[in-house]
């Protein structure tokens, strides 16, 4: 905990508690009172790093103090002019900073916009206010679909209330004047004032935020994970790799001091993949940038590239397949041999509209019903119970009878059969159909155990969302699998998954027939559709498709996604939906705009394929290092190259091409793992930099070529070898690869032959010139056959992992 959190609940003690009424609430005095004492809804923590975290976190790196270490040793054999390493790393670590300090700048705007905000009252009035200008004692409106901003206990009203955030059960339960509300928890349906008890870091959720914070930390990608190993690896080896170099060469050889120094900075800067780091953070601040640009919230930034993965990808048919606003399309009476149709129709709509004006507006559906039916009697309720996402039914209980809607399934239970033909038959229309019935029991809130007579069939529909069927279509030519998890019934939503393009929709099942996680295990990979599904079968579904080895995306925007979101490997949500659906997913539609998924998709394939690529030609320069250092210390020799002369390599081979390709589009699929795709592209070619030069250095040792001459060489081996790997990374060519391969060449050449002097290139002997040319001849078959040897054992692994998968 900070030290300002800290102060924050020690001045909280000193306020002066108050009651006030709930229409009323605080007046502006003590608003401005609570501010003042600290005692408001205070943040314990950021979305996005402190720009003080930034630049430590880009500063204060391991390399960069071995580079430190290594400069120092330099600038004491006064090597002043093999220092040039040292701009490329301050260069690098201020991009960093800077390209990290805009991307927090972007999201730190759109977090601003897009804050939480809750109904507050305060002198009689009604309120909007961002989540963090609440104070303590604060009178607040609760209605359904808002998450609870801070603890609080109920004043007036009645709310049903979901804890899963905090507790991990779907439960729900019934919240009542006097009783405690914990912060994180959502309002399933209901209305009610409360006031708060505990706000900001006294608060049960910045509590348990307060101890997430360092297991959230720990969280990494894949990639990340990959990058971190490859440099702790590295990072090992390069001590002592290092120190027997100087060691070989100064008390075995006898080297002087400054040559043995000179040498063993040369060695070690080779085996340090000193930018790739760096370019994995800009690239995924720059994408996080290019995402807040178009209305994508990211809330975690390894989701970037998880979304990339994704094979799997989990839909909600409310709010993502249709609009979330729901209308009424039509209602049927069931007859049943009850009277004349015109008559029990007319009748069914003044029950519908009595029934419809006694519950509170608290969700979709039941907007709908109000704005269909308005025919009231005047009859009063005794007792209501309003919807929830478990019982999936409403009741209102007046003086002479009890009626309750919803789900036939659990409405009907037993007695479905009664009307199972007009549900299929307005089910196979797409609509989502509704049984309205008298009840013969009483009214808890609880699943239904009496009887119920139907009285009546109410067909709702929602509109099929601009651009789905382009959405689907696009994902299915990707080998993305869509399943579709809904509450609504399975067959009404096949027919809606099916009228949105969506491959295998006829294969629906209904939830409700799943009885173990066995079932449901077996059910994924057999149905695509899968219908009546309570929120605790939507998470026991994303942890099914998980365990069969799939990245799973899942989509949502209702409280009833709460707990499938927090399972999925990556989770998104539409800003129109529940507030505390968006809160607790990775990435949010700020404008609702599900068609926006597959630029989101390109943006973390981007992001991937070409940190991948790009990472090889690192991975090379450390490969080929790392074998030529302990091939000298083997064989007492002296190696061969200077610090200047691996800088002026990796500048034109590495550096400035690794930034042009990690930043252009790219929409391939991602196949295999990360480290291992980046060591099976990269071995071909630091093999053949092995061999080549530690070839020509035996060679030239043989025939007495002078070790200045070796350098040269050497370095045109290098270059050659580098350009190529370069030319088979960035196909296919483009006239931006060429424009880049062109200008990377030119600059090669410019600081052999204009900077021969700083880059230690002198002119070599004839005999020196022809193995060079020997072994640069050699490079070509040795790189295309390491490569298809390559190629192959990536292809199998491919393939290995494929048939593990399928297991």
């Amino acid at each position: 905990m900070d030290e300002s959190t800290k102060n924050q609940v020690t001045r909280q003690i000193n306020i002066e508690r108050v009651n006030p009424h709930p229409y009323q609430g605080l007046n502006q005095e003590q608003v401005k009172a609570r501010f003042h004492a600290n005692a408001y809804n205070k943040k314990v923590e950021s979305a996005t790093k402190s720009a003080k975290d930034i630049v430590v976190s880009n500063v204060c790196t391991y390399f960069n103090a071995v580079f430190l270490i290594l400069g120092v040793l330099l600038a004491i054999v006064q090597a002043y002019k093999n220092m040039l390493f040292l701009g490329v790393i301050i260069a690098n670590t201020l991009i960093g900073i800077v390209q990290e300090l805009r991307s927090k700048k972007v999201l730190d705007r759109l977090a601003m916009t897009h804050a939480p905000h809750t109904n507050v009252v305060r002198e009689g009035n009604i309120y909007t206010v961002d989540a963090e200008k609440l104070v303590l004692d604060d009178i607040i409106l609760l209605e359904a679909g808002a998450q609870i901003p801070a603890d609080a206990i109920v004043v007036e009203g009645t709310i049903s209330v979901n804890e899963s955030l905090l507790t991990g059960e779907s439960d729900e339960i019934i919240k009542n004047p006097g009783d405690e509300l914990m912060s994180g928890s959502f309002v399933v349906s209901g209305k009610a004032y409360c006031r708060l008890e505990k706000v900001g870091a006294d608060s049960y959720m910045s509590k348990l935020t307060i101890q997430a914070t360092k297991s959230k930390k720990g969280e990494q990608s894949e990639m990340i994970r990959a990058l971190n190993r490859l440099i702790l690896v590295m990072g090992i080896l390069i001590i002592p790799i290092g120190v027997a170099l100087f060691v070989q060469s100064y008390f075995i050889n006898e080297v002087s001091f400054e040559d043995s120094i000179v040498s063993m900075v040369a060695a070690v800067i080779g085996m340090i993949p000193e930018g790739l780091y760096l370019l994995a953070s800009v690239a995924m601040a720059l994408s996080a940038m290019r995402l807040a640009k178009r209305e994508v919230m990211i809330h975690d930034m390894k989701c970037i590239e998880t979304l990339a993965r994704v094979d799997v990808l989990c839909v909600d048919k409310t709010g993502t397949i249709t609009e979330p606003g729901m209308q009424v399309y039509g209602f049927e009476p069931c007859l049943l041999g009850d009277g004349d149709e015109e008559m029990v129709k007319a009748d069914l709509k003044t029950k519908l509209s009595d029934f419809a004006a006694a519950l509170p507006t608290d969700n979709e559906t039941m907007r709908a019903l109000q704005a269909s039916f308005q025919s009231t009697s005047g009859k009063r309720a005794t007792n209501i119970s309003t919807f929830s996402s478990e019982t999936k039914y409403s009741g209102v209980a007046f003086a002479d009878a009890t009626y309750v809607i919803g789900a036939p399934e659990f409405v009907m239970r037993e007695d479905l059969k009664l009307i199972s033909g007009q549900i299929e038959e307005f089910s196979k229309q797409g609509f989502r159909v509704l049984v309205f019935g008298e009840y013969k029991g009483e009214l808890d809130g609880k699943k239904l155990t009496g009887k119920v007579k139907p009285l009546g069939i109410v067909m709702l529909s929602n509109p099929i969302r601009s651009g789905a069927k382009d959405t689907f279509t696009y994902f299915a030519e990707r080998d993305v699998e869509i399943k579709v998890i809904s509450g609504d019934n399975p067959l009404t939503v096949s027919v809606i998954a099916k009228e949105a393009g969506i491959a295998n929709a006829e294969r629906y099942v209904d939830a409700s027939t799943l009885k173990s996680n066995d079932d449901i295990l077996q059910a994924v990979d057999r149905y695509t559709v899968f219908g009546r599904v309570t929120p605790s079968q939507k998470k026991a579904l994303v942890l099914a498709l998980k365990a069969k080895k799939h990245t799973v995306a899942m989509t949502g925007d209702g409280v009833n996604d709460i707990l499938a979101l927090k399972e999925a490997d990556c989770s998104i949500a539409m800003a129109s939906g529940s507030e505390a659906a968006s809160n607790v997913a990775q990435l949010v539609l700020l404008d609702s705009d599900f068609a926006k998924m597959p630029s989101v998709v390109m943006e973390g394939r981007r992001v991937v394929n070409n940190i991948e690529r790009t990472a090889s030609l690192y991975v090379v320069k450390n490969i080929f290092s790392m074998l030529l250092a302990i091939f000298s210390v083997l064989l007492l020799l002296d190696y061969p190259l200077e610090p200047t002369q691996i800088s002026l390599i990796s500048m034109f081979t590495i550096g400035a091409p690794s930034f042009v390709l990690s930043l252009e589009p790219n929409k391939n699929s991602i196949r295999g793992h990360f480290l291992t795709n980046v060591f099976l592209k990269a071995l071909p070619a630091g093999v053949t930099d092995f061999l080549v030069v530690s070839g020509l250095v035996l060679f030239c040792r043989e025939f007495d070529v002078d070790l200045e001459c070796l350098s040269t060489s050497c370095t045109v081996l290098l270059g050659i070898v580098g350009f190529m790997i370069l030319y088979k990374i960035s196909k296919p060519m483009n006239w931006i690869h060429i424009t880049m391969m062109v200008v990377v060449i030119l600059g090669f050449l410019y600081g052999m032959f204009f900077m021969s002097d700083f880059f230690s290139i002198t002119a070599i002997t004839k005999q020196c010139a022809m193995l060079t040319f020997v072994f640069a001849v050699m490079t070509e078959p040795i790189l295309r056959y390491l490569s298809l040897a390559a190629d192959s054992l990536n292809e199998w692994i491919l393939q290995k992992d494929k048939k593990l998968k399928k297991r």
